[in-house]
């Protein structure tokens, strides 16, 4: 048999060997999206990242015959911990051949850490945590992942259910038509009504209002969805660091605030898939693929709702479909006739109800996965 090793990611080199990885898994493979090598070496920084500011993380590498051959993450995060008041540690970034010794090898690293520092539970995959890519494809192979969404290979799903890992929770991605949206009378209706009888407001970003319009942002988040299952609050910090990262990218009459009597009550936060222009680079940025986030921006043709909150008191009165709504008539005066509203947790009856409604469809499902020991 081949002798596999596991070893610990310790010097830069390392880590760029674990950040290029995916490009020997995915050669080849038309559906998968590679991430820019800026963003990935940030992401993982324990420096840079606020993450890091209250979880921690070390990164492994699987070698056969002196080849690399899979990686994982070991992730503490504290926040979850505290917020959850449990024993709960996770796996991210999983990558593997179609190998179970590999895959077997590289989860058993994880548990042995894990056990090391006194949790009971490995869940994942999050990269690094449920605010971030978080999710393994179980459902949708045939389709790129859209901005911010995982992508893998079938196999994975047999490599982690031979090692023991069972389901603890399925995310789906609703596939949202303009067309479709706008022939349902219910949710027109709906929308109506909600929209005269509580007096919303909806604003969108202002750029030139940033540091303020973040404030906004973070009075929202936390309140709208701490009730789900394995949410856990950003912090300030955090929020700073993705708004950052995303302002370059950010379509202002797609972000959207809502105001009741002047309270802010909901917030929703929708993206152009860069993807499709991300697919074309490589992984780099520099030194003239970024001049294609302008020159291919109006190529896009899907949007990606990534988040669409209401704080608890406004939630259950149709405020979502005023959200939705107004989401698609602006994309689709940007020429955007095609959505994905993502993720949603399988049992967040709320939230799936109003997709439904506006004639939306489970067109991918994600797994997070757990082992308790």
């Amino acid at each position: 048999m081949s002798k596999l090793e596991i070893k610990q990611v310790t010097s830069k080199s390392d880590l760029i060997k674990f950040i290029k990885f995916p490009w020997k898994i995915y050669q080849g493979n038309p559906h998968w999206v590679p991430p820019l090598i800026l963003d990935r070496k940030k992401l993982l920084d324990k420096n840079k990242n606020p993450f890091f500011q209250h979880g921690d993380a070390d990164y492994f590498l699987a070698y056969k015959n002196n080849q690399i051959v899979g990686r994982i993450a070991a992730i503490r995060n504290d926040l979850h911990n505290k917020y959850h008041r449990d024993k709960v540690g996770f796996f991210g970034f999983f990558e593997s051949i179609d190998d179970q010794q590999v895959a077997n090898s590289l989860f058993d690293t994880v548990k042995d850490w894990l056990k090391k520092k006194g949790f009971d539970t490995m869940r994942g995959p999050a990269n690094p945590s449920s605010n971030d890519e978080y999710g393994m494809l179980i459902e949708g192979f045939d389709d790129s992942p859209r901005i911010l969404m995982n992508y893998n290979p079938e196999y994975y799903i047999k490599l982690c259910e031979n090692y023991g890992l069972k389901k603890a929770k399925d995310l789906y991605a609703y596939k949202l038509e303009a067309d479709k949206v706008f022939k349902s009378e219910k949710v027109r209706r709906v929308a109506e009504l909600a929209a005269k009888r509580y007096g919303i407001k909806i604003t969108s970003l202002n750029m030139k209002d940033f540091k303020n319009e973040l404030e906004k942002v973070k009075y929202v988040y936390n309140k709208a969805w701490a009730p789900n299952w394995g949410f856990v609050p950003l912090t300030d910090e955090e929020i700073d660091y993705m708004a950052k990262d995303l302002k370059p990218l950010a379509e202002p009459s797609l972000v959207l605030f809502g105001e009741i009597n002047n309270q802010l009550v909901g917030f929703a936060l929708t993206m152009l898939d860069y993807n499709q222009i991300f697919k074309e680079m490589n992984g780099r940025l520099f030194p003239f693929n970024f001049i294609k986030l302008w020159t291919r921006k109006k190529n896009i043709t899907w949007v990606r709702i990534i988040t669409l909150g209401l704080i608890p008191e406004y939630q259950k009165k149709g405020l979502d479909a005023v959200f939705y709504w107004e989401i698609l008539n602006r994309a689709t005066k940007l020429g955007i006739n095609l959505g994905e509203a993502s993720w949603i947790l399988e049992d967040n009856d709320m939230m799936n109800r109003g997709a439904q409604a506006l004639n939306a469809e489970v067109y991918k499902k994600y797994r997070i996965w757990e082992l308790k020991f």
